[in-house]
C-alpha cells in the first residue's frame, strides 16, 4: 500500500512538473516581501550644482547611480550610495565619505527646512559652502522626505542597529535573511546645455526736458538664486527681495513721471539682470552693450548706479562701495539722504557704509556694483548683509520665511525717499514730511505678491535659461516693467561657443528608483542551495531502482510481520 502510493506520487511529478517547479514556487513565497508595494518605488531627486565658470569646473561631475544603499556609520562606504538626513549630516561626515571613496550620496531634506534650529541651519550652510568649493566626482542627489523614503531610511537604520548588536556567528545567517535597497538613476551622463541665453530686462523713465542733457541714475537688481542644488534654490531674500523692490520702485516712481507737476528733470534706468549668481554675467553684458557700443546711451554719464541685493529682512542697511564717494558728489549726497530718510522712518533702521576694494584675483566679484566700478562707473550696493561672504546669499535655506514684508516695505520706502529727495534737490529739513505718503505710498500687497511669486519656484540660472521661448517668470517681469517704463527690452548674454565663460550641465533633476533586494551573499547561498537540490534530485533519479528495491523489501518485511 505504501509502495503504491509513493510510486503514484513520483509518477505524477515525473510526468506533470519540471523539477525546478518543485522548489521555485515555495522559494519565491519565502523570500518575497510582506508588503509587495514597498518592494520598489520611484521619487524625484535634485542633482547638485554642475557648471563651469571661466573654464573652472564646479560641483558634481557625475549623475549615473546603481548601487546598494548604505546608512551613515555602516562602513565600508566603497561602492555604496550613502543615505543621510540633512539635519544629521555634517562636514566631517561628508569628508569621510569622500576619503573612503563612497559611490554616491543621497541627502534627505525636511519638508519644512526653515523649521530647523539656527545652529543646525548654520551647519547646513557651512556644508553647502564647502561642497560647492570642491569638484565632486561622485553623484550627489537631494530629495524631500516622504513617507516612503522615511520608511526606507528607518528600515536601513533598524538593520544597521541589529548588525551592530549581532556576534560574528550570528552575522552570516542574519545577512542571508536580511534585505537592503538598491538605488538606481538611469539618466544619461551629464552633458552641457546647448544654445543657452541669459536674459536681462531693461527699461527707463525719461526726465522732463532734453533726455541727453539730464542727469541719470541706474537702478539694478539680479533676479536669480543660488544654492547647493539648482532645483532647490528659491532665493527669496537673495535676491528675490531685490527684484521685488526694483519692481515696486518702478511702479512707484512712474507715478511721479506721469504727472506734469511732479515730473523730475532726471532720467532713471532700470535693469533686472540674469546670471547674477554667476559673476553677474547679465550685468556685464548690459554694461558692454551700453558703454562699448556706438549707440547713444545714458549709462556712461550716469551719476551713479544703485544695486539692490538682499533687503528683505533685518533693521540694518549697509551701503557697500568699492571707493568711498567724494564729499559733495552725487553718491555722497544720496548716501546722506539715505541716512536722513532712515532716521525719519517710523520703524528703526540703521544705515552705515562698508568699504571694500575689488580684488581682481578672486574668481567671483563680491557685489554687483563691482561690475560697474571696474569700468570706472560710480556704483554701490544696498543690502542688509554686512559681508559679501555671508552664507545666506548661497543657500537652499533662503525660502519665503526669510523675507519680512513689513521690513522690505520699510526699506523700499527709505530708498525711494532718498532717491526722490536727490532728484528734486531736497535736503535736510526743507521737507519734513515724506514724499511717499497718503495717496503715493508703498503697496505691501504688491510687494508680498511678488515675493510669493518669486518664492514659488526655484530660480537658479540653469532653470531660467532661454532657448526658443522665454521662461514664464521672465515674461511676467517684462510685462510688468512694460506697464510702468518705456523702451523695455531684453539684453541677452550668450556664452562664447569656443571658450564659454559660463557652461551649465544637465540633468538638473531626475527620477531615482529604490528596489528592495537581498544582499550578494544571499545569491551565493541560493546558488549553493539550488546546486545541492539539483544534485540530490539527480542522484534520486539515477538511483531510483535502488530506492524501488528498498521500498519493496521494506514493504515485504512489513507484510511478513503482519502475517
Amino acid at each position: 500500500m505504501c509502495f503504491e502510493w509513493a510510486e503514484s506520487c513520483l509518477e505524477f511529478f515525473r510526468g506533470n512538473c519540471s523539477v525546478y517547479y518543485i522548489f521555485l514556487v515555495p522559494l519565491l513565497i519565502a523570500i518575497s516581501p510582506k508588503t509587495p508595494v514597498f518592494a520598489a518605488h520611484e521619487f524625484t531627486v535634485y542633482r547638485m550644482q554642475h557648471f563651469d565658470l571661466h573654464g573652472t569646473p564646479h560641483g558634481c561631475r557625475n549623475s549615473i547611480l546603481n548601487m546598494e544603499a548604505r546608512k551613515l556609520y555602516t562602513t565600508p562606504y566603497t561602492r555604496r550610495c550613502v543615505v543621510a538626513r540633512l539635519s544629521e549630516f555634517t562636514l566631517a561626515q561628508y569628508q569621510e565619505l569622500i576619503n573612503q571613496n563612497a559611490g554616491g550620496l543621497l541627502i534627505l531634506i525636511p519638508k519644512n527646512i526653515t523649521s530647523l534650529p539656527l545652529p543646525e541651519q548654520q551647519v547646513i550652510m557651512q556644508l553647502e559652502k564647502h561642497m560647492l568649493e570642491e569638484d565632486v566626482v561622485i553623484p550627489v542627489y537631494f530629495a524631500y522626505e516622504t513617507d516612503e523614503l522615511l520608511e526606507m531610511y528607518n528600515s536601513m537604520e533598524k538593520t544597521s542597529t541589529q548588525q551592530k548588536a549581532r556576534s560574528a556567528a550570528e552575522e552570516l545567517p542574519a545577512s542571508i535573511t536580511s534585505s537592503g535597497y538598491q538605488l538606481v538613476v538611469s539618466s544619461p551622463a551629464p552633458k552641457p546645455q546647448s544654445d543657452t541665453q541669459v536674459i536681462s530686462i531693461q527699461g527707463k523713465l525719461c526726465g522732463f526736458g532734453v533726455e541727453e542733457q539730464l542727469p541719470t541714475v541706474a537702478i539694478v537688481a539680479h533676479y536669480d538664486a543660488y544654492g547647493i542644488a539648482p532645483g532647490l534654490s528659491y532665493g527669496s531674500d537673495s535676491n528675490g527681495s531685490g527684484a521685488a523692490a526694483l519692481l515696486e520702485l518702478a511702479r512707484l516712481l512712474s507715478r511721479l513721471y506721469t504727472n506734469s507737476r511732479t515730473h523730475p528733470r532726471f532720467n532713471l534706468l532700470f535693469l533686472l539682470s540674469g546670471g547674477g549668481k554667476f559673476n553677474y554675467q547679465g550685468t556685464k553684458k548690459w554694461i558692454e552693450d551700453n558703454v562699448d557700443s556706438s549707440d547713444a546711451s545714458l549709462l556712461p554719464d550716469a551719476l551713479y548706479t544703485l544695486c539692490l541685493d538682499s533687503i528683505g529682512n533685518d533693521d540694518n542697511l549697509y551701503f557697500h562701495v568699492s571707493k568711498p564717494p567724494r564729499e559733495g558728489s552725487a553718491g555722497d549726497i544720496f548716501y546722506k539722504e539715505l541716512q536722513w530718510a532712515a532716521s525719519q522712518s517710523e520703524e528703526p533702521v540703521n544705515v552705515s557704509m562698508v568699504h571694500k576694494r575689488i580684488n581682481l584675483a578672486d574668481e567671483l566679484l563680491s557685489w554687483e556694483h563691482e561690475r560697474f566700478s571696474i569700468r570706472r562707473l560710480p556704483a554701490f550696493t544696498i543690502s542688509h548683509l554686512q559681508s559679501p561672504k555671508s552664507l545666506k546669499k548661497t543657500t537652499i535655506l533662503d525660502t519665503r520665511d526669510n523675507v519680512n514684508v513689513d521690513k522690505l516695505a520699510r526699506n523700499v520706502r527709505v530708498i525711494a525717499e532718498a532717491l526722490a529727495r536727490h532728484m528734486y534737490n531736497i535736503s535736510g529739513e526743507a521737507l519734513k514730511t515724506g514724499i511717499f505718503s497718503e495717496g503715493l505710498h508703498i503697496q505691501k500687497d504688491y510687494l508680498k505678491a511678488w515675493i510669493d511669486e518669486l518664492s514659488s519656484q526655484p530660480r537658479s540660472a540653469q532653470m531660467l535659461l532661454s532657448k526658443s521661448t522665454k521662461h514664464s517668470l521672465i515674461l511676467t517681469m517684462e510685462q510688468t516693467l512694460s506697464r510702468y517704463l518705456k523702451d523695455v527690452k531684453y539684453s541677452i548674454f550668450k556664452p562664447d561657443k569656443r571658450q564659454p565663460e559660463l557652461m551649465f550641465y544637465e540633468p538638473i533633476s531626475t527620477v531615482m528608483n529604490a528596489y528592495r533586494v537581498k544582499p550578494a551573499i544571499f545569491d551565493l547561498f541560493l546558488a549553493m542551495f539550488i546546486a545541492a537540490y539539483l544534485g540530490i534530485v539527480y542522484l534520486l533519479i539515477t538511483n531510483f531502482y535502488r530506492l524501488e528495491r528498498f521500498i519493496k523489501s521494506f514493504s515485504a518485511s512489513v507484510k511478513g510481520k503482519q502475517s
